[in-house]
């Protein structure tokens, strides 16, 4: 074994123990070993997402990615699960708007049949029509399903205003309409146009050297090309609110409202990412759901949760805070939202406030990286937002150095009480 992996594993990956290798195909590899550990996580991702595809077909990548287990040339339906259950092992797809992922779990001498599974259901899928048929039935009983979830809804609708003629307005899972209208035909041409290689990323953790690793994934992947893989279209820019939007999904017989007031936020690049995220954590997320929870479920009784989040990814974010409330308290909780949100950009946070935020962030960072699956999702933020390999070990000392007052610049620069999106869901009340 290499001097360099049979070193004390450090509690954080960093760049002394993350190996990263680029195949030929262009598929890159990253690893990190961790021999207190019998079983490995396998975890990546593929450049194929709901970003290429037409409105009249939406949910067509989410489609693809969930009948991509539904049967290969080699393996039936029931093949690739029993071969998994034999094992006791797991493995699965899930699809994004840029990206479909994929990950699973097994014991070390099994990794070979992960990456047989991922080989075989990547390359050679077969979209068998019953199959298909029967994925269908259970994606418009999924969307029959949202269409009465009064949070669903109230997401759904928030990020149609706030992102208007953007892809990331659109829903992932699509609608009813054009779940139909998909056909094994179009399962077929969005495979062979965006699953390839070219861009892959694989991560492995556990009981394996890095190396070995490595070598895995090339017997199983390595003579696979790009032929033909299609690059994913660009992201268009978002147009900026002018000024307040509003709408009410009325979903009626619910004894719950779901409210969303928010913004956007920053990308998960932008220098803004951190002084956000506790500023956030102040606002809606510390304790008992920060201010946010405090005044508008605790004190106000308002609520029955009440919180703010931050979404930050490889485009514009969200910023966002959540509510489910009485129907006939949604005028009273957003009022007291919209005042929260201007104590904030006008005061912002105070000494003690951010103290204990930062203290919470870097304290529970071990304690998030303490699996192997954790730290496998780790090593693919590393390469999805093209991080330092040693982003976590410096993580401690970047949260030690926002101050107040960037935190307030960044809330300023973000939040505007009059151009918000307000999002309800629920029944009407006169």
């Amino acid at each position: 074994m290499p001097a360099r992996f049979r070193k004390t594993r450090k509690s954080l990956p960093g760049a002394d123990d993350i190996h990263r290798a680029v195949l030929p195909n262009g598929i890159t590899v990253l690893s990190r070993a961790n021999f207190n550990s019998a079983s490995v996580s396998l975890s990546g991702f593929f450049t194929a997402g709901d970003l290429a595809e037409p409105d009249e077909k939406l949910g067509l990548a989410d489609f693809t990615a969930s009948a991509l287990m539904r049967g290969t040339r080699r393996f039936s339906f029931d093949d690739i699960f029993n071969r998994l259950e034999s094992a006791g092992a797991s493995f699965g797809y899930d699809s994004g708007t840029h990206t479909t992922g994929f990950g699973g779990r097994s014991l070390v001498e099994d990794l070979p049949l992960l990456l047989d599974l991922l080989s075989e259901t990547l390359r050679d899928p077969t979209f068998p029509e019953t199959e298909v048929e029967k994925l269908r039935t259970h994606l418009l009983t999924g969307l029959a399903i949202r269409a009465q979830d009064t949070n669903d809804m109230a997401d759904l609708a928030f990020d149609q205003m706030l992102f208007d003629g953007h892809p990331y307005g659109r829903p992932s899972d699509g609608w009813t309409e054009t779940i139909q209208a998909i056909t094994r035909q179009d399962l077929i041409d969005f495979h062979k146009s965006y699953v390839g290689p070219r861009g892959m990323v694989i991560v492995i953790v556990g009981g394996i050297e890095p190396p070995r690793a490595v070598e895995a994934v090339e017997r199983a992947l390595g003579d696979w090309q790009p032929n033909g893989q299609k690059p994913m279209p660009s992201l268009p820019p978002v147009r900026p609110l002018e000024e307040s939007v509003r709408r009410h999904v009325e979903i009626p017989g619910k004894s719950q409202s779901d409210l969303v007031v928010g913004t956007f936020g920053p990308r998960r690049t932008d220098p803004e990412f951190f002084s956000a995220s506790l500023g956030n954590s102040v606002l809606g997320q510390f304790g008992m759901m920060g201010r946010i929870g405090e005044k508008v479920r605790e004190k106000a009784g308002l609520a029955y949760y009440a919180y703010s989040g931050l979404s930050a990814g490889v485009g514009p974010g969200t910023w966002s805070v959540s509510a489910g409330v009485n129907p006939v308290n949604v005028a009273k909780a957003t009022d007291l939202i919209i005042k929260e949100l201007d104590r904030f950009i006008r005061k912002g946070v105070t000494i003690s406030e951010l103290a204990d935020c930062k203290a919470n962030f870097i304290g529970r960072l071990p304690l998030s990286l303490e699996s192997n699956g954790s730290v496998a999702g780790a090593l693919i933020n590393i390469q999805r937002y093209n991080l330092d390999l040693d982003y976590y070990r410096e993580y401690p000392s970047r949260i030690r150095l926002v101050t107040r007052e960037q935190v307030l610049e960044t809330a300023r620069k973000y939040i505007d009480p009059a151009r918000l999106v307000f999002s309800v869901a629920g029944p009407q009340v006169n």
